[in-house]
C-alpha cells in the first residue's frame, strides 16, 4: 500500500536518516522504533505529506499521491488535535464530518469507542485517555486504508490499550495497513522497522 525507496530527512541542520527504503502491504502493521529524535514521526509526517523529503520517493500502490493522502489515509499525532474549549459532541461531529462521515459511521464510533458518557464534556475536561479515545473516533466513522499514528496508546489504560489492537487487528483484517511509531509494542502482530539502522 506504500512503497518508500531511498528517502532521506532532515530536521534543520540535523539529518535524521538516509535511503530509508521499505514497503507495507495490505493487512500489514508496521511498528516504527528507535531512541527519541531517531526521526519516526518525522517520517510518518513525511507520509502524511506535512514534510518535505531531501531525497527519495514516497508511492501509494496506484493512487496518486495527493489523492491517497486526502482521501485514503488517517493521520493520528500524538498532539490530539482537539478543541479544548468545545463540547466533546461538537468535536466528534466537526472532526468526523468535515472527512465524510455519516450518521451511521459517527453513531458506530460513539459505540464502540464508548464516548456517549463524554459527549457533553468539555474537551479540556477529558482526562487524556478520553481524549484520545475521542481522537481514534475519526479513524472508526471514516474508513479509510491507511493509518498512520504516532504513540496511539501512549495515554490509555491497559483495557483500552486491548480494546485499541480488536480495532486495529479488524482494521488489518479488512485489507488496511497501519504504520505506528512506538516506543512500546503494539497489541497485535507487526513487523518492526528501526529507524535507528537508517542513518
Amino acid at each position: 500500500m506504500i512503497a518508500v525507496d531511498g528517502l532521506t530527512l532532515s530536521r534543520g541542520e540535523r539529518v535524521l536518516f538516509r535511503e530509508l527504503s521499505f514497503s507495507t502491504a495490505s493487512g500489514e502493521a508496521l511498528a516504527l522504533t528507535g531512541a527519541n529524535g531517531a526521526g519516526k514521526t518525522s517520517l510518518l509526517r513525511a507520509l502524511a505529506g506535512f514534510l518535505r523529503p531531501d531525497a527519495g520517493t514516497i508511492a501509494f500502490a496506484d493512487v496518486p499521491a495527493d489523492e491517497a493522502r486526502t482521501q485514503h489515509l488517517h493521520w493520528l499525532g500524538h498532539q490530539d488535535g482537539l478543541k479544548g474549549a468545545r463540547r466533546a459532541r461538537e468535536e466528534l461531529t466537526f472532526q468526523t464530518q468535515w472527512l465524510g462521515a455519516d450518521a451511521d459511521g459517527i453513531a458506530a464510533a460513539v459505540d464502540v469507542l464508548a464516548l456517549e458518557p463524554l459527549l457533553d464534556l468539555e474537551v479540556r475536561k477529558l482526562s487524556a485517555g478520553q481524549r484520545r479515545r475521542l481522537a481514534f473516533a475519526r479513524l472508526i466513522a471514516v474508513q479509510r486504508p491507511i493509518w498512520l499514528l504516532d504513540e496511539p496508546l501512549s495515554p490509555l489504560d491497559a483495557r483500552w490499550r486491548a480494546a485499541m489492537g480488536v480495532l486495529m487487528q479488524a482494521h488489518l483484517d479488512r485489507g488496511g495497513a497501519i504504520l505506528a511509531a512506538v516506543h512500546d509494542p503494539l497489541p497485535i502482530p507487526a513487523r518492526t522497522l528501526d529507524i535507528g539502522d537508517a542513518r
